[in-house]
């Protein structure tokens, strides 16, 4: 269970604080503005209406005392960059901040965020992604050119082991589990065999998990 100093309750925010609270994590959120603190008030342990760009209220919070300060204010960049700062000049353990371009994500990173979420893009590019093909299941961004995806197993790899197909020497891609009903067995051998109704995760770049799988 972590402290988590939520900042912005807009629809974002309040997003965030339900799997916080699904989690089991303690929040306190923040909103200059009334009405959405009372949208995430049955999802917080403590709520404040409350200017995060004011620094006399922001020293109030005893920021030190959370393990994770997250940003979500979207509309307003200057507050959110401000807001940032302020956290980390307070003695802020990790700062996650929102962006809405890659210019304001650039200046969150330069003025104390720790990581910078994207979400628009992150959900542009996977809505793309899982477009291409009606197999991908889901889609995880990692640094770099991997990614992990779900995805169906293929009709001719029904029946056959992880170590036959050898997908890793042909085509450079990991299975690193298999799902199936739904369950995820990530317990896996070479000797494991892939039924038709499978789903597989594998990671591996977008090219060739596409080569691999005729996407």
């Amino acid at each position: 269970m972590k402290s988590v100093l939520l900042i912005g309750a807009g629809l974002f925010g309040k997003h965030i604080a339900e799997e916080l609270n699904d989690r089991g994590h303690e929040i306190m959120a923040v909103d200059i503005d009334e009405e959405k603190i009372n949208s995430v008030i049955d999802l917080v342990l403590n709520a404040q209406i409350g200017n995060a760009c004011n620094p006399a209220f922001l020293s109030s919070l005893d920021i030190p005392s959370f393990d994770v300060c997250i940003v979500t204010i979207g509309e307003d960049f200057q507050a959110s960059l401000e807001t940032t700062s302020l956290l980390k000049e307070l003695g802020a353990r990790h700062v996650i901040s929102r962006a809405s371009n890659e210019t304001h994500k650039k200046f969150l990173l330069r003025n104390g965020a720790d990581e910078v979420v994207y979400p628009e893009k992150q959900l542009a590019a996977w809505t793309a992604i899982k477009c291409t093909s009606l197999n991908i299941i889901d889609y995880i961004p990692l640094p770099g050119e991997y990614a992990i995806y779900e995805i169906h197993a293929p009709a001719e790899w029904a029946n056959r082991s992880i170590g036959e197909l050898d997908v890793r020497k042909k085509y450079k891609i990991n299975i690193l589990a298999i799902k199936k009903n739904g369950v995820l067995n990530p317990e896996i051998t070479s000797a494991t065999v892939i039924d038709y109704s499978d789903s597989l995760l594998v990671l591996g770049t977008e090219h060739t998990v596409n080569k691999c799988f005729h996407l």
